[in-house]
């Protein structure tokens, strides 16, 4: 186990979850009207840049367990380093969300659980989730191969995109560590399923999607 490469994932996951996480909390308390649907969405995008910042350095910033499954696939990564990743990402949102119970309440942490929205099934919901994670995985792959250096702004702006999409249909979680982390402390896991199958196989479609083209770029 490489020690460094599990605190940077864990960290980065913590700070970039923290941000995230209280933003919903700050929406609850703010004593003025104020859209969550501006708030949230750019509280993730620069959280998860802030992130990539301070700890890509040291893991690849990975931050999600559904980049590790695609970076696996993508041979990037190795099974035991995805492994301690994973359980890095989850730790360290699950630590996100315990310091937004500490320092606010409860309901501020269940106010983050992603679930389906008014009037969308969990069928549908899970459809959102893969599509929108299998096009963020693919933008990460693309990006951290061809245009490394703009990695650190497209993707936190995908993220920003992919919350304006899907924020009020599925959640916008397309990170399994995520959900676990509001819902495990937010005390409702009835939903979880769909953040963690839609994600993996989004991962999954994602990374043949990439290979497919990439692929075709090589023999072309």
């Amino acid at each position: 186990m490489n020690f460094k490469k599990a605190a940077a994932e864990l960290l980065g996951t913590f700070l970039f979850m923290t941000i995230g996480y209280l933003s919903v909390g700050a929406i609850g308390a703010a004593g003025v009207p104020t859209s969550g649907l501006l708030v949230v969405p750019f509280s993730f995008g620069l959280g998860l840049l802030a992130a990539i910042y301070a700890f890509a350095h040291g893991s690849g910033a990975h931050f999600n367990p559904a980049v590790t499954v695609a970076m696996v696939l993508d041979k990037r990564t190795t099974i035991n380093d995805a492994m301690t990743y994973i359980v890095a990402q989850v730790a360290g949102a699950v630590a996100a969300a315990i310091l937004v119970l500490l320092v606010l309440n409860q309901a501020a942490v269940s106010a983050g659980i992603t679930a389906p929205g008014k009037g969308v099934s969990d069928i549908s919901a899970l459809v959102i989730e893969t599509v929108a994670t299998a096009g963020f995985v693919l933008v990460i792959l693309t990006v951290t191969k061809r245009i490394s250096a703009m990695a650190p702004i497209v993707i936190p702006l995908t993220l920003v995109a992919i919350h304006f999409a899907t924020a009020t249909l599925s959640g916008a979680s397309v990170n399994p560590a995520r959900s676990i982390g509001s819902a495990l402390v937010g005390g409702d896991l009835s939903k979880i399923w769909i953040y963690l199958v839609g994600p993996i196989v989004g991962a999954v479609l994602g990374w043949l999607v990439f290979k497919f083209m990439d692929d075709g770029e090589a023999s072309a």
